[in-house]
């Protein structure tokens, strides 16, 4: 997790993702580093557009029409608490799909 969260602040600060960045990052933390992982991480973000992945994540707000109650039409049932949740959930895992994206 640390190899993101230097990815993440190197990104932050304006600077470009590279191998040796995230190496210097967790070194200045005395953090001892794979380079197999720095590696990976660095093919993983390769075309990966972080505001969007960022932008896509849980922490997203929920649009207004997921978060919004609907008033029920004539002849038809309200949704059930148990479709309600589910729908919820898919919304939230879509969020997290973006962030996998991210991360490899």
């Amino acid at each position: 997790m640390e190899y993101v969260y230097a990815a993440l602040l190197m990104h932050s600060a304006g600077k470009e993702i590279t191998e040796n960045g995230i190496t210097a990052v967790l070194k200045s933390v005395e953090i001892n580093v794979d380079e197999a992982k720095a590696k990976a991480l660095i093919s993983a973000l390769d075309g990966v557009d972080i505001e969007k992945a960022i932008s896509e994540t849980a922490f997203a707000p929920a649009s207004p029409a997921a978060a919004a109650p609907t008033a029920p039409s004539e002849g038809k049932e309200e949704p059930k608490e148990e479709e309600t949740a589910k729908e919820e959930e898919e919304t939230e895992e879509s969020g997290m799909e973006g962030l996998s994206a991210l991360f490899g």
